[in-house]
């Protein structure tokens, strides 16, 4: 059965668009709505409720808080060292013995019914420390990449690789941004693991491609734009099986750990998984891929290497007629044979 081709470099433009437009939006979003940043960034109030009721539901303890003029709540169902239940209640900051601070610690009395509660105040300080850190990781991240590809591939593979891995960021946190959900520090930890998954798909592109480099010339890959095409073409469904079977399991935590079972804690962590592995499948094979053809087809080499399958009118030729372009091409000889002049044709 013929395998499915899809002309990829030759849409590299609709490409281009959408991600300008992904970016443009995600920018636009960025500065207007900004980030809804959690409590451990900006800080906030802290309930820590011991025996609660069994049957208390996080969504119990959100919608009392939020019912007395709470907001950014955060519910963490939690096991004390004698088995019994308890919560981890979090929000924006109160002031202590206000008559919020004192809504809010009555509202959780009612319905979770602890046998103690503590309030506390959670300072900014821990989260910024994680950012800082989470910076500086991927500042060192980017460095050895771009040397390992560089050495590995090719220097404008792993530039390209750099630029793939920022669209992915932006656009991710632009979502974020966009849609108003919550950055914590697990968020932080999601956005520097789904640069694997963007990278590994990106190499497995590259090396195919590297890989076909020396057939540039052959039937089917004449020019450097047809040559990342059929690689790409190669690798696409290898990408998108693995791709989905990653995302299946980070579904699973998005849904039924997170709502249905109610781990919230898991909630901020595969939400931003989930966003990035699938912009890490979109952005390998439709950024990553046309971005390299498009630098790599206007070097010198690669347009003299074009420009010899390609018509008077510049159209570029398909296999057959460049095949009928070659033989036209080809010397024709002569010779006589009993005084007649044959033509021995084409060789």
């Amino acid at each position: 059965m013929k395998r499915l081709t899809i002309d990829i470099i030759g849409h590299m433009q609709r490409w281009a668009i959408l991600s300008g437009v992904l970016i443009v939006l995600s920018l636009a979003a960025l500065g207007v709505r900004g980030l809804d940043l959690s409590i451990d960034f900006e800080g906030g109030s802290s309930f820590v409720l011991e025996g609660i009721s069994e049957d208390v539901t996080v969504a119990d303890l959100e919608d009392a808080a939020t019912a007395v003029g709470a907001t950014d709540v955060r519910v963490q169902l939690v096991t004390g060292e004698d088995d019994s239940a308890g919560a981890l209640v979090r929000m924006s900051e109160l002031t202590p013995g206000s008559q919020a601070d004192d809504d809010v610690e009555a509202a959780l009395i009612e319905v979770a019914d602890p046998t103690a509660i503590d309030e506390s105040f959670v300072g900014p300080s821990w989260g910024r420390r994680i950012s800082l850190k989470a910076l500086q990781a991927l500042v060192v991240f980017l460095i050895a990449i771009l040397i390992y590809i560089s050495i590995r591939l090719q220097f404008k593979m792993a530039v390209v690789a750099i630029v793939t891995l920022a669209h992915d960021l932006i656009v991710t946190v632009g979502i974020y941004a966009l849609f108003g959900f919550p950055v914590s520090p697990n968020t932080v930890i999601a956005l520097l693991t789904i640069l694997g998954y963007s990278l590994y798909d990106t190499v497995v592109v590259f090396d195919r491609v590297q890989e076909s480099e020396p057939h540039l010339g052959s039937p089917g890959r004449r020019t450097y734009l047809q040559l990342v095409n059929t690689s790409l073409n190669e690798v696409l469904w290898r990408s998108l099986n693995t791709s989905i079977t990653s995302l299946l399991p980070v579904f699973s935590l998005l849904v039924f750990g997170s709502q249905l079972l109610g781990a919230t804690t898991l909630r901020d962590l595969a939400l931003a998984l989930f966003i990035g592995m699938a912009l890490g499948v979109y952005s390998s094979l439709f950024v990553a891929g046309p971005l390299l053809a498009f630098w790599r087809s206007r070097e010198p080499g690669m347009q003299r290497q074009a420009a010899e399958f390609v018509d008077d009118d510049g159209v570029e030729l398909v296999a057959p007629d460049i095949a009928a372009v070659e033989a036209s091409r080809r010397p024709v000889t002569s010779t006589y044979v009993r005084g007649d002049r044959r033509r021995r044709g084409r060789r």
